[in-house]
C-alpha cells in the first residue's frame, strides 16, 4: 500500500478509517515525545522522521537521516524504529513488550502491529523520546564509519 500523498494529512485521508485512527493515535504518540531538532515529513510513501538536511546534509544518499518511519502497510501497520543501531535499547524495548504482556513483531527496524492495543505506547514513547538528533548522528556517523 505505497502512497503517493505529498502531504501527511493527504497520506492519512486516503487510508480507510480504522487504519486511520491506528496511525493517527500512533503519529500523536510520535509527535508527543519526539526530541526536537526532527521534522515531520512523507517521504518513501510513509510519514518519516527526520534530520532536515539543513542541520545533516552528508548522507550517502542525498535524503534527509530518518529516524523514525510510520506506515499503513497490505496486511498492517508499521513503525520503523532505530533500536537495531543500538543494541541496549532494543533490550529496553523487547523487555518493554514482555512486561507489558504484548507479543513483539518485529523485523531488523519495523514493528507490525494490526490494532493499537497490540502496542505498549509508554515503551513506544520512551524509544521515540531517547534519541535527540546529535546522539543519533553521533550513532549514524560510527556505524557508517565501520
Amino acid at each position: 500500500m505505497k502512497s503517493s500523498a505529498a502531504t501527511v494529512r493527504q497520506y492519512l485521508d486516503e487510508l480507510p478509517e480504522d487504519r486511520r485512527a491506528i496511525v493517527e493515535a500512533v503519529r500523536e504518540m510520535v509527535l508527543h515525545n519526539l526530541p526536537a531538532g526532527y521534522s515531520e515529513s512523507m517521504r518513501w510513501g510513509m510519514i518519516c522522521y527526520e534530520i532536515p538536511l539543513e542541520r545533516y546534509p552528508e548522507t550517502y544518499n542525498g535524503q534527509p537521516l530518518g529516524y523514525i518511519a510510520l506506515a499503513s502497510q497490505k496486511n498492517n501497520c508499521a513503525l520503523y524504529l532505530s533500536v537495531y543501531q543500538d543494541p541496549a535499547q532494543e533490550a529496553r524495548l523487547r523487555e518493554g513488550f514482555r512486561k507489558a504482556g504484548k507479543k513483539l513483531d518485529m523485523g531488523k527496524a519495523c514493528l507490525r502491529f494490526k490494532k493499537l492495543d497490540d502496542l505498549p505506547m509508554n515503551v513506544l514513547a520512551e524509544a521515540v523520546a531517547s534519541t535527540p538528533p546529535d546522539a543519533f548522528i553521533a550513532r549514524h556517523e560510527a556505524a557508517r564509519a565501520r
